[in-house]
């Protein structure tokens, strides 16, 4: 019954709801003053000759008082403790001008104590009336889904990790949305235990097991935005035993940016779980090759391209090259590209130039370097992915190999000033194709370094590094995917292990340490400890969550699939090829002196090199890579498909 009324006058047009406040707040009125007077003689007071007038002056005097204020343009059930000040100040303003007209009235009698009595009595009546109406009408409200005709569905039952400001918040803005019910805060302040905020008791962490039963709690939502990545992970790996979602607010600058709300939560960002937080950079480093100069990116659309391209727009370049083989790729970052430069504030104006190309192509590296006058180039095109890599050994020496040639050779002749390219920790003691031809490609470059013909202005830098977090083609997108559908979740190898960084923070170093380099230096990046790859999809799969099936746990809800190791693919990835490295002046960035060979001696690998790639000779084209690269021992056979085929014919 109570229910049926609650929806009833929910659903009333905003007109008849305000009339029936007016009219809540006119028996407010008078009762306020008539138990004033009643307070004051302690007895039920009946008013006597004039003190009628008074009755009827009260509402008179408070409603348009309160029309003024906009008592009644406040939705009701958003009110918040702040609104009280909007009450006080309303029935207070009321109090003065009917003690004004009390006195001006010459009514005999009245007591001056009825005054201050009334003025009370009209605020508890009237703020009291306002937020009862917020408790009874809210819940019904979040029931109906927010309107007329809307499906009604329950709320989740969540509890806060933290009760501090942002928590509470937080907890704050759930109760206004129809997804999420905070039903408990968790805090490691002992002194904050067994205390309530805004009605929500606060626990510590061993009473969550407690509270996911009491409450079948299905989320525990991390209210830390200021927390660092360390305390973070912390935390997670507290929370993995319990079968709960985890999920999180927004950063503390996304917020104060605008970017997002409080409520806008997220999943668990990988990066937490590596606990590892970025090393502040140095500016100057940062603005060295890119301010006010004309940088070109290849690769732009990838996924370390575009990261670049992204902080290198922070940097003001004068101009900024997108080169990029794929044409959609570079549509999508041209346009975010775009979007960045038009909501910065005060930022100069830099010319975007979206170029469609491959490397492979050296006249149109050549033209574009000196058309543009290029003063510092990212080299990050590559074919990456191992295994496709290995099924296609040719189109990988292209690219990688003559690709990063031309592209370098291009940067010769039109006297670019810094070449920096990206390499990787799967060119340290390769077992596979793509490895092998990025190392031939660090090669090209400290040999054209040591060369030093023809006065070279050209500074060559390579940056090293291994998997980054969310890339394409990484586990992490994998992974979640895979949860999504139910699983399986496919690891190749139980003891695999892989070092990790996130994006932005290694595009920030490949940045800073290409700033550094005199020519011909190999920088490696520091990872930071590896993670063993089943570690990180059982976290994932405990995050979401839900459980890991296995023996122990026939019961669970995703089940870990081994595959086997595929083509190429190695258990672990090193950074060094040999033990000879030394710091630098950034904490995060290492200089590695690895085995060179002359350009007059690599000139000849590329030439036979180059012969046996044109004809397809895969056989003789790991010769060539053998020999140039230290430690190169395939995993697997030849695994080009059409080169197999042709085998299998002419065998018959």
């Amino acid at each position: 019954m109570r229910s049926n009324m609650r929806t009833w006058f929910i659903l009333l047009p905003r007109q008849k709801k305000a009339f029936m406040l007016i009219s809540a707040d006119v028996f407010f009125a008078m009762f306020a003053l008539w138990a004033a007077f009643s307070l004051r003689w302690g007895e039920l007071y009946i008013p006597k000759g004039d003190e009628w007038y008074l009755f009827v002056a009260a509402p008179a005097i408070a409603v348009p008082i309160f029309v003024k204020l906009g008592l009644y343009r406040a939705i009701i059930r958003y009110i918040e403790v702040r609104a009280l000040w909007t009450i006080i100040q309303a029935t207070t303003f009321y109090a003065l001008f009917f003690a004004f007209v009390l006195y001006e009235s010459g009514i005999k009698g009245v007591p001056r104590t009825v005054l201050p009595l009334n003025w009370l009595n009209m605020m508890l009546l009237v703020g009291g009336s306002r937020f009862f109406a917020r408790w009874w009408l809210g819940e019904v409200y979040l029931n109906l889904g927010g309107g007329r005709g809307a499906k009604s569905h329950s709320k989740k039952n969540v509890v806060i990790y933290g009760a501090g400001n942002a928590g509470v918040q937080l907890a704050s803005a759930l109760s206004y949305g129809r997804e999420f019910r905070p039903v408990a805060f968790i805090d490691d302040d002992e002194l904050l235990h067994k205390q309530k905020v805004n009605g929500l008791r606060i626990y510590p962490l061993s009473s969550l097991r407690y509270l996911i039963e009491k409450h079948q709690v299905s989320d525990v939502l991390l209210a830390m935005p200021s927390a660092n990545r360390a305390r973070k992970s912390e935390i997670i790996r507290l929370l993995e035993p319990f079968a709960v979602h985890v999920m999180s607010m927004p950063g503390l600058s996304e917020i104060a940016q605008g970017k997002v709300t409080v409520d806008a939560l997220q999943e668990v960002d990988i990066a937490d779980l590596l606990g590892r937080d970025a090393v502040a950079p140095d500016q100057s480093l940062l603005h060295a090759n890119i301010a006010g100069k004309v940088v070109m990116v290849t690769g732009a659309g990838g996924s370390i391209g575009s990261e670049l391209c992204r902080q290198i727009i922070l940097l003001q370049p004068e101009t900024l090259i997108l080169f990029e083989i794929s044409e959609f790729a570079l549509y999508a970052i041209e346009k975010e590209l775009q979007h960045l430069l038009a909501k910065a504030k005060d930022a100069k104006e830099i010319k975007l130039i979206p170029v469609l190309g491959s490397v492979v192509n050296a006249k149109r590296c050549e033209k574009i370097c000196k058309t543009f006058k290029v003063q510092t180039i990212y080299h990050a095109a590559a074919y990456k992915h191992v295994p496709m890599v290995e099924r296609n050994p040719g189109e990988a020496v292209w690219n990688n190999v003559f690709g990063t040639l031309h592209a370098a050779s291009a940067a010769i002749k039109a006297e670019v000033e810094t070449f920096v390219l990206i390499s990787t920790d799967k060119a340290v003691r390769p077992t596979n194709t793509m490895g092998a031809t990025k190392r031939f490609a660090e090669l090209i470059l400290q040999a054209l370094s040591l060369n030093a013909v023809d006065n070279l202005r050209t500074r060559f830098t390579m940056v090293r590094f291994g998997n980054v977090l969310g890339s394409s083609g990484s586990v992490v997108p994998l992974f979640k995917e895979q949860i999504a559908r139910g699983g399986p979740v496919t690891v190749t190898d139980e003891r695999i292990i892989r070092y990790f960084m996130t994006i932005p923070e290694a595009a920030q170093l490949v940045i800073q340490a290409g700033a550094m380099g005199q020519g011909g230096d190999v920088f490696v990046l520091d990872m930071g400890e590896p993670i063993r790859i089943v570690d990180l999809a059982k976290r994932m799969i405990h995050l979401s969550g839900l459980e890991v099936k296995d023996a122990e746990h026939p019961g669970g809800d995703i089940e870990i699939n081994f595959t086997g190791l595929r083509p190429g693919e190695k258990l672990y990835e090193e950074l060094l090829i040999g033990d000879n490295v030394s710091k630098t002046g950034h904490a995060r960035i290492m200089r590695a002196q690895e085995q060179v060979i002359p350009w007059a001696e690599l000139e000849k690998m590329l030439a036979v090199l180059e012969q046996a790639t044109q004809d397809d000779d895969f056989e003789r084209v790991r010769g060539v890579l053998a020999g140039a690269v230290t430690g190169f021992v395939p995993q697997c056979e030849i695994e080009d498909l059409l080169w197999k085929e042709g085998r299998r014919i002419v065998n018959g």
